[in-house]
Order: structure tokens, then sequence, then C-alpha cells
């Protein structure tokens, strides 16, 4: 189900870095129309959007959680 042009991608990604495309990543590319961009939506919703908190600290407390969840995102 993985689009070529993705296939394509990955392997450039994996030869040029030496790593995989993190999962998060091809979850959000594996079926745009329905999963990727409306979720990509949200985050940009809550990571730029107005709040009390800069979007410094907004990616600081993304970073702190997903090092509690063992994420490598």
């Amino acid at each position: 189900g993985v689009r070529l042009r993705d296939r394509a991608l990955y392997a450039v990604v994996k030869t040029v870095a030496r790593m995989r495309i993190p999962d998060v990543v091809r979850t959000l590319r594996y079926h745009p129309e329905r999963f990727g961009t409306p979720m990509n939506e949200v985050f940009q919703t809550v990571m730029r959007g107005p709040s009390e908190w800069t979007v410094g600290e907004r990616e600081l407390f993304a970073a702190y959680v997903s090092k509690q969840n063992q994420c490598e995102f």
C-alpha cells in the first residue's frame, strides 16, 4: 500500500541519513487524504496556534513526553 514515490523517498533518506524514516512520518504519509492531512492540521494548530505557551515551550513539552514514552520522534 505504500506509494512508489514514498518508497523512493524512504530509500533516499535511508541511504543519505543512514536511518529509517520514523513510523510517525510513515503513518502520516500512508493515506494522507484519510489520516495524514487531517492529523497534520491538528498538529499544526496545537503546536503553532494561539496559546499562552510559546512555540518553543510546546516543542519542549512534546520532546519531554516523547522521551517519557520512549518515542524516537
